[in-house]
C-alpha cells in the first residue's frame, strides 16, 4: 500500500512540475539530457507560464504541492549557500496561506489532550481560527481566571502527512544525488535531513513553549522586547496556550508610522535585540519574519517589539560567537588575511588550507560590496557570500550559523523597511567591540576563574593521590629501566651510555620537582621544598643542555 501511495504522489508531483515547466531541471541531468527534446511535447511548454522566471515557477509549484512542501520550501529558502539566489528569494516569499480545519475538530483535539471538556478549561473559546498555517492553527480564548489567551493546535494527522512526504523527499534526494550532475555539490540528502529535523521540532509544541519561556526569561523587564507568557497547565505536545498580545504587525509600516511610533529608534532596537540574543544570551529567535513580530502601542518614543511563534530557535557556543564577532570586525576593516586566519584557527577550514588562496577568494567577493556606502551594506548578504566562498574550500557550515544568517537577513529587511537610512555598522560595531573586550584581558580571566573555581575545589583533594600514582609509576619505570640497563651495560656504546644517563637525570628531575610540589602542600621545614625544586631544575637543565 505504501508503495502505491508513493507512486501516486510521484505522479502528482510530475504533473505539477510539467504544469510549471520545471521539467527543465530533470532534462538537465546527465541521464535525461539526450531526451530534452521531449519537453516540447509538454502541453504547458507553449503557455504563458513559461515566461515567468524559474524562481517564481518553483515557488508556484511548491504552493500547489501543499502545506508540507510549503514549510519545506520556507526552510530551504534559508540555505542560500546551497541554492541559487533567485530561487531562494522566491522561496522566502512562501506564506502559510492554508485553509483552517473545522473548529469542532480543534475542540476535540484540545479536550483529548487535556482530558476534560472545553468548558472546564476556558470561559470562552472561539471556534473560528484566528490564523491558520501548514502545521497548526490558532484560536482566541479566555482562561478561567479572565486572562486573554491564544490556543495553538496541531492539524489532525499532520505527523503522518509529514512523515509520508519526508519519505518521498528523501527518495527524490537520493535520485538527485545519483543522477544529477550538481547533486553531490548541493547535497540534497543533507538538505532534506535538515528540513526533517526542523519540521519534527515544530511538531512538538512543548518544545516551542520551552523556547518561549527561555526567551521571556532572557528579556524579562526589557524595554526592547516582550515575549508572551506560556500557560503551562494547559500545554501538551499538540496544544499550546499562551498569553494573547496586542500590537501592530511590523510589516504594516504605514500603521506603525500613523500610531506616532519612532520608527528610527524602532529599527535600531531591532538590531540591538538581535545582537543581544546572539552574544549576551547565545539563544536567538530564528524565525523572526515580519509575520511573527509586532510593535507595542504603549511605548511610542521608545518602542517595544513583541515576538511570537518560537518553533525555531538557534544557539551559539563561545567558539561560534568569537568566530562571528571577530570575522565581522575583520570584514569591515577589510583585513581579509585576518578573516582567512580566523577560519583556520577556529577549525572551520582544514589546517593545510592555503591562507593566501582563501584570502584572495574573499577579497574578490567582498571588495565590490564595500564599494557601497556602509549604510547600504548588508550583514546577511556578507555572511552569505562568506559561506558560499568557503564552500569552495570544503568548509562545513554549521546549521546554527545558517539560522543566524537567515535571521540577520530578516532583521535587516525589517530595519531598512522602517528606516531606509539605517546604518547597521554604526549600531553593531560598538556592540561587537565591547563584547570582544569582555572575552579577553584581566577581567575576563578573573571571571573565568570565578566560574571554574567551584569545580577546581572539588577536584583539588584528588590531586595528591594523582601525584602519588604518577611518582609510583615513574619509580617502577626507573627500576625496570635500571635492571634492563644492567643486563646490557657491558654491550653499550658511549652514545647509549650518554643517552641512558640523560634519561636517568630527567627521571630524577621529575621526582625532585614532584616532591617539591607535595612538600609545599604540607607543613615542612621551609627551605626543604625549594632545595628539592632547585635540584630538580639543575638536573633537568644538565640533562637537556649538556648531555
Amino acid at each position: 500500500m505504501r508503495y502505491f501511495t508513493r507512486i501516486f504522489r510521484l505522479i502528482r508531483i510530475n504533473f505539477i512540475l510539467m504544469r510549471f515547466n520545471l521539467d527543465e531541471f530533470i532534462f538537465a541531468t546527465r541521464w535525461f539530457y539526450p531526451f530534452r527534446f521531449l519537453g516540447y511535447f509538454n502541453p504547458w511548454y507553449w503557455t504563458n507560464g513559461r515566461k515567468f522566471p524559474r524562481g517564481v515557477r518553483v515557488r508556484l509549484a511548491i504552493e500547489s504541492l501543499g502545506p508540507i512542501f510549503i514549510k519545506a520550501g520556507q526552510v530551504l529558502s534559508t540555505r542560500r549557500d546551497f541554492i541559487p539566489d533567485d530561487i531562494a528569494e522566491e522561496l522566502a516569499k512562501l506564506q502559510d496561506r492554508v485553509p483552517p480545519f473545522p473548529g469542532k475538530e480543534a475542540i476535540k483535539i484540545i479536550e483529548a489532550a487535556l482530558g476534560q471538556p472545553i468548558v472546564d478549561i476556558f470561559n470562552y473559546f472561539d471556534a473560528q481560527a484566528l490564523a491558520s498555517a501548514s502545521i497548526a492553527q490558532v484560536h482566541a480564548a479566555t482562561l478561567l481566571d479572565g486572562r486573554s489567551a491564544v490556543v495553538k493546535v496541531l492539524r489532525p494527522g499532520i505527523r503522518k502527512m509529514i512523515d509520508r512526504d519526508l519519505d518521498l523527499l528523501f527518495t527524490l534526494a537520493g535520485l538527485a544525488e545519483r543522477y544529477w550532475a550538481q547533486g553531490r555539490f548541493l547535497k540534497p540528502k543533507e538538505i532534506v535531513a535538515e528540513i526533517a529535523n526542523t519540521l519534527h521540532d515544530e511538531l512538538d509544541l512543548m518544545r516551542e513553549g520551552a523556547n518561549a519561556s527561555q526567551l521571556r526569561r532572557n528579556f524579562l523587564g526589557s524595554p526592547m522586547l516582550y515575549v508572551p507568557e506560556i500557560c503551562w497547565p494547559y500545554c501538551r505536545s499538540n496544544v499550546l496556550v499562551m498569553e494573547r498580545i496586542t500590537g501592530i504587525p511590523i510589516h504594516n509600516v504605514a500603521a506603525v508610522k500613523a500610531a506616532g511610533i519612532n520608527v528610527s529608534r524602532l529599527a535600531e532596537r531591532g538590531i540591538e535585540i538581535f545582537f543581544t540574543q546572539v552574544f549576551r544570551d547565545s539563544f536567538f529567535h530564528a524565525d523572526m519574519h515580519p509575520g511573527n513580530i509586532f510593535v507595542s502601542t504603549e511605548h511610542l518614543e521608545y518602542p517595544q517589539y513583541i515576538a511570537v511563534d518560537f518553533g525555531i530557535v538557534g544557539s551559539l557556543n563561545s567558539k561560534d560567537q568569537r568566530y562571528l564577532a571577530e570575522n565581522m570586525l575583520a570584514f569591515f576593516k577589510r583585513d581579509y588575511q585576518r578573516v582567512a586566519e580566523l577560519h583556520v584557527a577556529s577549525g572551520w577550514l582544514a589546517p593545510d588550507t592555503r591562507i593566501d588562496q582563501f584570502e584572495g577568494a574573499i577579497r574578490a567577493v567582498c571588495e565590490p560590496i564595500f564599494e557601497k556606502p556602509l549604510k547600504d551594506i548588508s550583514f546577511g548578504q556578507l555572511l552569505l557570500r562568506l559561506f558560499q566562498t568557503a564552500r569552495r574550500f570544503n568548509i562545513n557550515i554549521q546549521p546554527q550559523l545558517i539560522l543566524l544568517q537567515k535571521t540577520l537577513l530578516n532583521i535587516e529587511g525589517i530595519g531598512r523597511q522602517l528606516d531606509p537610512d539605517l546604518d547597521l555598522w554604526s549600531s553593531a560595531a560598538p556592540f561587537l567591540e565591547r563584547w570582544l573586550k569582555k572575552q579577553v584581558g584581566p577581567r575576563a580571566f578573573i571571571r573565568r576563574v570565578r566560574e571554574n573555581f567551584p569545580s577546581w575545589t572539588e577536584k583539588l583533594p584528588e590531586l595528591p593521590g594523582l601525584i602519588y600514582d604518577v611518582l609510583n609509576e615513574t619509580r617502577h619505570h626507573q627500576e625496570v629501566t635500571r635492571f634492563a640497563k644492567e643486563a646490557i651495560v657491558a654491550h653499550e656504546t658511549p652514545f647509549k651510555k650518554k643517552r641512558t644517563l640523560r634519561h636517568m637525570l630527567l627521571g630524577l628531575s621529575t621526582g625532585f620537582l614532584a616532591s617539591c610540589f607535595i612538600l609545599l602542600l604540607k607543613p615542612t621545614p621551609y627551605p626543604l621544598p625549594w632545595i628539592l625544586g632547585l635540584t630538580g631544575i639543575i638536573a633537568f637543565l644538565f640533562a637537556e643542555c649538556v648531555l
